[in-house]
């Protein structure tokens, strides 16, 4: 098992309101939100991972959460800054910000980009001003178009506008009219992803009406993909879709299997070492994570991963690629040779689900695809049987 690539998570948990289909770590306070005990606390949390690190290159950052852009450019500074100081960060790292539009005030992408921040992923689900007040979102689809344009001005080449489809009432037109209103601002990347009711979400607990059946939903997603590959933005992932070179480096290293540190509240790391690969993860609770975090020393365990979960995780995420995984990486992530695989993908075969390219790479066929969750399921076994995947 070799040590893969190794990049930094970090997670700002505050918004200004919580939207009914959120179920991230994020909390509502607004400039109420406690920021500079916060960052003193990421701070402090980046010196003790920097030992988990050792001499390993960052080659990306996120900031995620919650809304990062609530924090000034100056605050986020501070942080990238931190961190380039206690880690060895790439030269050429991708540095991506997440930005709501209703958050991000005029001038204020320039701010970010001097801050250090590279790659700005712009959430805004859709530009049909209807659905936005469905989806309880605090901006408008004019303030969208001023955010991408801002961070267009202010020097920003490598913008992500995130998208969802399968929203209450919404039909194949109004659908493909929020696509081509993202397209026409000429993003690097576009994340276009269905609407799911997850658990702990007032949308789960109160489903919204109208909501598009299967069908309707899966036809939205053809003509959508057709749209998105008609102009330009290729496919990479279940709901990743990019102009050439633009492809997301610090997803891609999530799906491929590599590793990340992880800062603030609630935010999962992954570690590969000589004795295995480990995931630890920080108090959820924003209050507790900087009470922890200011203490001298680390209070989380990495907890290493058995042979199943080990093999079923990877599953997990090289199978959301349309282009799938090599079987040379599969050994390197996991130590475990193709061997172990053998019994789940003849039966994913059979299924119709996976198939395997004449150099090596399994990847999912179109119904794969579309019922990835059922070729996901060919890989979970029970522990004593791991050996025999």
């Amino acid at each position: 098992m070799t040590c893969p690539p190794l990049s930094l998570y970090m997670h700002l948990p505050w918004c200004v309101r919580k939207c009914p289909y959120c179920d991230f770590n994020s909390h509502t306070a607004g400039d109420a939100a406690p920021r500079e005990r916060y960052i003193k606390a990421l701070l402090n949390d980046l010196g003790k991972e920097s030992v988990l690190a050792g001499e390993r290159e960052i080659q990306s950052i996120f900031l995620g959460g919650g809304t990062p852009s609530l924090f000034a450019p100056a605050e986020i500074g501070r942080l990238l800054d931190g961190a380039r100081q206690r880690l060895s960060v790439a030269e050429n790292a991708e540095v991506t910000m997440e930005a709501n539009p209703g958050t991000v005030e005029s001038g204020s992408p320039a701010g970010y980009r001097d801050a250090g921040v590279n790659r700005l992923s712009i959430g805004a689900q859709s530009f049909d001003d209807e659905m936005l007040l469905k989806l309880g979102r605090i901006h408008n689809s004019a303030d969208i178009t001023r955010a991408a344009l801002d961070a267009r001005n202010s020097g920003f080449e490598n913008i992500n506008i995130d998208l969802m489809h399968g929203l209450p009432g919404q039909s194949v037109d109004k659908a493909l009219a929020d696509l081509t209103s993202a397209i026409a601002l000429e993003p690097a990347h576009i994340s276009w992803y269905q609407l799911t009711l997850e658990p702990n979400t007032i949308f789960f607990a109160r489903p919204p009406a109208q909501l598009p059946d299967d069908d309707l939903a899966f036809e939205i997603q053809e003509r959508g993909q057709a749209l998105l590959a008609e102009q330009g933005y290729q496919q990479y992932e279940v709901s990743a879709y990019a102009r050439a070179g633009r492809r997301c480096r610090h997803n891609l290293n999530y799906w491929l299997f590599g590793d990340y540190l992880a800062v603030g509240a609630g935010a999962h790391g992954k570690l590969t070492t000589a004795t295995g690969v480990s995931r630890y993860q920080k108090p959820a609770n924003p209050l507790q994570y900087m009470a922890t975090a200011e203490t001298a020393v680390s209070e989380v365990t990495p907890g290493h991963l058995s042979q199943s979960d080990l093999i079923f995780e990877f599953m997990l995420n090289a199978l959301r690629l349309t282009d799938g995984f090599a079987e040379t990486l599969f050994a390197e992530r996991t130590g475990f040779s193709a061997k172990e695989l053998a019994r789940a993908t003849v039966a994913a075969r059979q299924k119709g689900l996976l198939e395997r390219s004449p150099d090596g790479f399994w990847m999912p066929t179109a119904l794969g695809s579309r019922f990835l969750n059922d070729l996901l399921s060919e890989f979970i076994v029970e522990e004593a049987s791991a050996g025999s995947i």
